[in-house]
């Protein structure tokens, strides 16, 4: 009885904090994340408040939130989207990934942690936060404006790659050799192909399946059908959060729509635990020795992300202020930074790895909304002066004539 008690009070007391701190965010607008991955950190060992009897539960609701994240993420598109989206806009999902990964694997090798780590890094470096993206769009009142579908091209194209490299990476995390690690990477990519064909042919069939009017049915059809299909996933070394984010895809319609207010709730407090989590896993006392690099990483990914925008918005014909507008808001990265890094956390490759990723995400995940606020106006300001003109002398009248600045975009 008295573990019991010790229990609930553990996890209610993280509970109330979690909700306490997305108040305090919501209220000064901006992502909760970063205060989340601060809460683990406090009740981590080394920390200010070392969990006891909790840390299992934790670590249960920690892998229910990842699944909810990327059940959630699917149930965004569906498959036809994704094919899409793939066949017109891979050119910029090419060049998001060169611009992206390379930078994080890159800072692993100089840093002497292998090629495992590398490409682990790599991922963390790539993907944006859909999550702060959205959020950030919504807030600045951009969902309309002519650049947004560009920006939501490539964060599907990223959400789509994750359904390829999370296997990957799953495989090398195993440590097993090269022959078996092949094997079990053909028989990962292999499985996420098929369940993304059944999704592309019967998602229809499916959908008319899990949807119920009752929301509890369809509450229960739909987070067991996930659950099962993770777990199976995880099996075929797929990684369980791709199977979420199949089932997710191949849910369409009404029941997607069900399923989305339904899972909200459970995503966000799940995903909250999942944060605090990884900030369980990571003492205090190892993220200054990594603050530079992770500070030198951000500042240079940054740059990458604001040049992904740029071009992908170029290419699309968006205005000069468009693309600037573009890549300043895909800088955020978030939770899915921290998933990839959470799993060679868990495999152990790196233990410096850890506090690299959570100091990266922390700086970039506040940095992020600023940039997409502020990165038109001072591109603006900047090439303005840079290219602002001498007066000339009229050939016929004598007075002045300068160049007409381009039109700001409005939508």
């Amino acid at each position: 009885m008295h573990s019991s008690a010790k229990f609930l009070i553990e996890f209610g007391t993280i509970i109330l904090a979690l909700g306490l701190l997305g108040r305090f965010a919501a209220r000064f607008q901006f992502s909760p994340i970063p205060l989340y991955l601060l809460a683990g950190l406090a009740f981590g060992e080394g920390g200010l408040l070392p969990l006891g009897t909790s840390e299992d539960f934790v670590a249960i609701g920690a892998e229910i939130g990842v699944i909810l994240l990327l059940l959630m993420l699917g149930l965004e598109y569906t498959a036809s989207d994704l094919v899409s989206n793939l066949k017109t806009q891979y050119t910029a999902g090419l060049v998001d990934a060169a611009l992206n990964a390379l930078p994080g694997a890159a800072m692993a090798l100089l840093l002497g942690w292998g090629p495992v780590a590398a490409v682990v890094l790599a991922g963390v470096t790539w993907i944006s936060s859909s999550g702060v993206i959205a959020k950030v769009l919504g807030d600045l009142g951009r969902l309309g404006n002519r650049e947004t579908p560009v920006i939501l091209s490539v964060l599907v194209l990223e959400d789509l790659s994750m359904a390829v490299y999370l296997p990957i990476i799953t495989a090398l995390l195993a440590g097993t050799g090269l022959a078996a690690g092949s094997v079990t990477l053909v028989v990962a990519l292999g499985a996420a192909a098929l369940v993304l064909l059944v999704a592309v042919r019967y998602g229809r069939h499916i959908s008319r399946f899990v949807s119920s009017d009752d929301p509890e049915k369809l509450l229960l059809v739909v987070l067991g059908l996930t659950l099962l299909v993770a777990g199976l996933a995880q099996q075929l070394q797929v990684s369980a959060a791709v199977g979420a984010f199949l089932v997710g895809i191949a849910l369409s319609g009404e029941a997607a729509e069900g399923a989305h207010s339904l899972l909200s709730p459970l995503r966000d407090l799940f995903a909250a635990v999942f944060f605090v989590f990884f900030g369980l896993h990571t003492d205090p006392a190892s993220i200054p020795p990594v603050l530079l690099p992770a500070l030198a990483l951000a500042v240079v990914t940054a740059g990458t992300k604001i040049a992904t925008g740029y071009w992908a918005a170029r290419r699309a014909g968006i205005s000069v202020k468009g693309r600037w507008r573009a890549g300043g808001t895909l800088v955020a990265r978030g939770e899915f930074s921290i998933v990839i890094a959470g799993l060679a956390v868990t495999a152990g490759i790196e233990p410096s790895l850890g506090p690299l990723a959570t100091a990266y995400v922390l700086i970039l995940v506040i940095v992020g909304p600023l940039t997409a606020r502020y990165t038109e106006p001072l591109a603006t300001r900047l090439t303005g002066r840079l290219r602002k003109p001498a007066p000339t002398a009229d050939a016929e009248g004598g007075g002045l004539e300068s160049t007409a600045e381009e039109p700001y975009e409005v939508g």
